[in-house]
């Protein structure tokens, strides 16, 4: 494990990861339109030296859009396009699927935006499991087996393509006339049992060669699309435990592929609402997303056992109820669910936690996010983390400006970009084409 972690952050709407921040003090309301306000946002995470930013990409209208905001950016290639021209080192990951896209289409946009940004792009490769989105191409959604099959094949031919000019043949030699060396660009001419192409790609190497490939799926399948292709992998882990069981296997995966372990990092995601206290960062989440908790109130009840009601948001568990609560095996957040509730907080306060949210929340302040990521860092649970603001607009600047220089004090975050590309971000090798290990 490297003595420096890793940190990344969601690129998503341009307002923040909690529902309800489009609507706090300071927010731009059309920032998930105004690509002056996202770029700013970029540049904020590139003076904390943050080694990247993720965008996920779930292309279809939640149903909660009359009052929320939607949660994902309008789309991640236009975005990032804008973010390429206002930062300098900042990587830029996106999300493209597998199973609503052609390799060629793909191919073309993530090479484009590596040599626009010179080599600060990766691909977060992964298939498409909802059936709204499918319905939005007319289509049905395959079998998982399907879907992966056709993931294996995409991520070759589209690195087939990356690597069919030749490293030296774009010449651009006005003296001589030669404009590119046609002995150095090669057709692909790969086929598969559902995709196919001929090739070459008109695009020459960036920087970087080719985009880095990161990976967010899950179970046997998605370990071994990450162990054999992956340099990133964007974890959703809520116990540490887990955490360091994901990253154990995943670097046995591409241990088994012919790979070098190291060439894996593992992300673990954390939601974080950072205030001078605990009862600050409480208040602000409750401002922000207490809308959402009356919903949500039989939920916490399953996770712990007890049958809830919303009228009883203002108190505490009862003695009685305490006594009976037991946390659900089936879900790894109710044992912290119930230790919050242990403490005596009422239940609006439980939830101002973040309990439901998908990754562990910090409410507090940022010494409380350092000591986490410490842990875990230490514990070999992680390489690093993907960071999710609650608002960028007054959040981010507390994750730059209170977080960064704590970890950095520490010892465990670097003080400047080493390298220019996302591969020198990653420590990831170089690679240009097919990854000749794999067959």
């Amino acid at each position: 494990m490297s003595n420096k972690l890793l940190i990344g952050m969601v690129f998503g709407n341009g307002y923040g990861a909690q529902p309800g921040a489009w609507r706090m003090p300071g927010v731009d309301p059309t920032g998930f339109t105004n690509f002056d306000t996202l770029v700013r946002y970029a540049q904020m995470a590139e003076r904390g030296k943050f080694q990247f930013l993720f965008m996920p990409d779930f292309p279809t209208l939640k149903p909660n859009t009359g009052t929320d905001a939607q949660q994902l950016n309008i789309e991640p290639m236009m975005t990032l396009a804008a973010v390429a021209r206002g930062t300098e080192r900042i990587g830029m990951v996106a999300t493209g699927s597998t199973t609503f896209s052609e390799p060629f289409n793909l191919a073309r946009q993530f090479k484009a935006l590596d040599l626009m940004n010179h080599g600060r792009t990766g691909w977060n490769a992964v298939p498409t499991s909802d059936p709204a989105i499918a319905a939005n191409y007319g289509r049905a959604l395959p079998p998982r087996g399907e879907k992966y099959e056709r993931l294996h094949e995409f991520i070759q031919i589209v690195q087939a393509l990356w690597g069919s000019w030749g490293r030296d043949a774009w010449l651009h030699d006005q003296a001589s006339g030669r404009f590119a060396d046609m002995t150095q660009i090669k057709p692909v001419n790969l086929r598969g049992r559902h995709l196919a192409t001929s090739g070459p790609l008109a695009l020459p190497p960036s920087e970087q060669g080719q985009p880095v490939i990161f990976q967010a799926g899950g179970g046997d399948q998605g370990l071994e699309v990450a162990g054999r292709y992956a340099s990133g992998v964007i974890g959703a882990v809520f116990s540490m435990e887990d955490a360091k069981a994901q990253r154990d296997a995943l670097r046995d995966a591409a241990e088994r592929a012919g790979r070098d372990p190291d060439e894996i990092k593992f992300f673990a995601g954390l939601m974080t609402t950072i205030a001078p206290d605990r009862r600050a960062a409480l208040d602000r989440r409750i401002a922000m997303s207490g809308h959402s908790f009356e919903p949500r109130i039989g939920y916490l009840g399953q996770m712990i056992g007890l049958s809830l009601d919303p009228t009883q948001l203002d108190q505490p568990l009862s003695a009685a109820q305490l006594a009976a609560a037991r946390p659900s095996p089936q879900d790894p957040r109710s044992a912290y669910a119930l230790r919050i509730a242990r403490e005596g907080w009422s239940l609006r306060d439980v939830l101002a936690h973040g309990v439901i949210d998908y990754h562990p929340m910090i409410v507090g302040p940022a010494v409380e996010a350092a000591d986490h990521m410490q842990t875990w860092f230490e514990a070999g649970a992680c390489d690093g983390f993907w960071l999710c603001p609650d608002v960028y607009e007054d959040g981010l600047p507390k994750l730059v400006n209170e977080l960064v220089p704590i970890l950095q004090q520490r010892g465990l975050f670097h003080h400047d970009y080493e390298g220019a590309t996302l591969r020198d971000h990653l420590g990831a090798p170089a690679q240009y084409g097919r990854d000749p290990r794999l067959t």
